[in-house]
């Protein structure tokens, strides 16, 4: 790939991602109130649940089935619209593009480059485990 190539592929990548899996119901299962950790790790902090069980932090599920697929849904849904008003779109969509450079890229503009995964969904080698 080269250079341009890339530089937009990563440019692609933060938009989509911030569109379609930050700004969706992502959101609302970071909203909330964060614990304190004195050591910093969490390992001192515990959930105590409605029977009395003292849960550790690391070990707490944070996310439920419900809030799952609903993640799952609203992700997938917002990716097929972003999609389809960009990629696929076969014209240019002013409105959408003017939305996304409104809601969106500001919110990239400080994040990490994206890195390449040379085996993202596939096996690694022995070595790299």
């Amino acid at each position: 790939m080269d250079s341009e190539t890339t530089k937009f592929a990563k440019h692609l990548a933060k938009i989509l991602v911030a569109a379609c899996v930050r700004r969706g119901e992502l959101e609302g299962l970071h909203a909330g109130i964060v614990p304190t950790s004195n050591k910093g790790d969490f390992s001192d902090v515990y959930v105590v649940d409605a029977e009395g069980n003292k849960i550790p932090w690391n070990d707490v599920s944070r996310i439920s089935q419900g809030e799952m697929k609903a993640l799952m849904i609203g992700t997938v849904d917002r990716t097929y619209t972003f999609m389809t008003r960009t990629i696929l779109a076969g014209k240019e969509d002013i409105e959408f593009e003017t939305a996304v450079s409104r809601a969106v890229v500001p919110w990239t503009t400080h994040w990490d480059e994206p890195r390449y995964l040379p085996y993202f969904l596939m096996m690694q080698p022995p070595d790299e485990r």
